[in-house]
């Protein structure tokens, strides 16, 4: 059976929520212009050296110039001690008493000399060639020897050089020459002939070895 309409009670209407008023965004407001300008290049430049070492102050370090670089010797800089020092001696002098040559006797063979001071000096290479070169390997050998003996052999002046070429005691194209007493050439020739008798032995020793 419908039911009058007039009878329904009529359903109350829900109002939606009142919308919350929507904000207007917060003006921007220009911040005023800086008064503050930025720094000038000079400004940020590290400070000059000249004002804080003084006016005409050397931009080096002194220390710096007066040791030199490594490996560098300074001039006027003292050597180690115990270091030693190899100069050329000066030639002899060239006077007419030194320049007198003769003939003398050595180990059974002539060779040219000369008398300087009073000490009696032979040709260096007219003996090597005479009585080292079967010993030792060349003349440099002879010289190495020698300043392993401290043995310093005395220069040639030109007038000297120019009488053993005469004589045949040296080389025509030869223009140097050295001389040595008889007992310093003494000392030399035991030198070689000692050196050249320890390297026979040992070569002796090594063939026994090899063949054992």
């Amino acid at each position: 059976m419908a039911v009058p309409a007039a009878l329904i009670p009529p359903t109350p209407l829900i109002q939606p929520p009142a919308l919350a008023p929507q904000l207007a965004p917060p003006a921007t407001t220009a911040s005023p212009p800086s008064t503050t300008s930025s720094p000038s290049p000079s400004s940020l430049a590290p400070p000059s050296s000249s004002s804080s070492s003084g006016p005409g102050q050397n931009l080096f370090r002194s220390e710096l110039l007066a040791t030199g670089s490594p490996g560098i010797p300074t001039p006027g800089a003292a050597l180690p001690p115990g270091k030693p020092v190899y100069s050329t001696p000066s030639p002899v002098e060239n006077i007419p008493q030194n320049n007198e040559c003769k003939m003398v006797e050595l180990r059974g063979a002539k060779v040219a000399s000369f008398t300087v001071d009073g000490c009696e000096l032979i040709c260096l290479p007219q003996a090597f060639d005479l009585f080292l070169k079967h010993l030792v390997g060349g003349l440099h050998t002879v010289y190495t020897k020698l300043k392993r003996l401290e043995i310093t052999p005395v220069v040639c002046n030109v007038e000297q050089v120019r009488i053993l070429r005469g004589l045949g005691a040296i080389q025509p194209g030869v223009n140097r020459c050295k001389l040595i007493s008889r007992k310093d050439f003494e000392t030399l020739y035991n030198d070689c002939t000692n050196a050249r008798s320890e390297m026979i032995c040992e070569y002796k020793l090594i063939l026994r070895n090899v063949n054992n």
